[in-house]
């Protein structure tokens, strides 16, 4: 891909990232690997999704500038971790999706066993201890994950992909965000169930086969042919009077609104 088309995909990529709601104001940053010390970046303190070509810049191994006249992203100490430890990584992508980040701020990492797309292509998001955004704290913290996974939530902060291209790494994020909404639903029904360790156990074997790497869930050991089972802490809430006062309150106010238009109804069609 020609320097101009991979700004291109940069921008149209921005724009995606931006209308899914990933991002809000001059949230987020992407890279991509152009040379091996070389890197093309976005800009700090622009919206990525009102990115035009002319914005992007050329970047070092150091971060230095090589071409552009904007500033680069003030996160490229955390991109420039990742390509130093995986030479084989394309693209960096970083974003604050809403389901992904809860998680992060919640501090649980999505590594459990609920789905087959989530075992076999995205992998274990682990979660990176918390560091200053923008400072050498946050490199450090994402170090001891950029071998063995795709991916990583950013503790109270958001979250993080890299993979062989620009695109593979914002597809790896809008699984990563969309896996991280379907656990958060499944929570709220307290129905986020495993697999069990055998069902898993086949589909690793199709990662393998894939030649997709990285560390995955590996499910529940269970005794019995049960093919999932609940094993995180029971979701409880605990409504207050008050709480419950005002949910009777709307839902009589709605019944009583309806009944009267029903009424209204009734009267007109008894004249006609």
């Amino acid at each position: 891909m020609s320097l101009e088309m991979l700004k291109q995909q940069m921008c149209d990529i921005g724009k995606r990232i931006y209308e899914k709601g990933m991002v809000a104001a001059n949230d987020g940053n992407l890279s991509a690997r152009i040379d091996k010390d070389v890197f093309l970046v976005t800009p700090t303190g622009v919206s990525k999704g009102f990115l035009t070509k002319d914005m992007l810049l050329l970047v070092n191994g150091k971060g230095e500038v090589l071409e552009g006249t904007y500033r680069p992203t003030s996160e490229i100490k955390m991109h420039l971790r990742v390509y130093q430890e995986r030479p084989d990584v394309g693209a960096v992508v970083h974003v604050h999706p809403p389901y992904a980040t809860a998680f992060a701020v919640a501090g649980i990492p999505l590594d459990q066993a609920t789905m087959p797309e989530l075992i076999v292509l995205l992998g274990s998001i682990p979660l990176a201890p918390y560091g200053t955004p923008s400072t050498g704290e946050v490199p450090e913290a994402i170090a001891p994950y950029v071998h063995d996974h795709q991916g990583v939530l950013l503790e109270n902060h958001g979250a993080l992909t890299w993979g062989k291209d620009l695109e593979h790494a914002y597809f790896l994020m809008e699984s990563l965000e969309f896996c991280a909404k379907i656990n958060w639903l499944a929570r709220q029904i307290n129905g986020d169930r495993e697999l069990n360790e055998r069902h898993v156990k086949r589909l690793l074997e199709l990662k393998e086969k894939m030649g997709i790497h990285g560390k995955a869930p590996q499910g529940i050991r269970m005794e019995s042919d049960v093919t999932a089972k609940k094993v995180s802490p029971k979701l409880e809430v605990e409504l207050s009077e008050q709480a419950i006062e005002e949910i009777v309150h709307r839902v009589t106010n709605r019944l009583i609104k309806a009944i009267s238009k029903l009424k209204d109804e009734m009267n007109i069609n008894k004249h006609d």
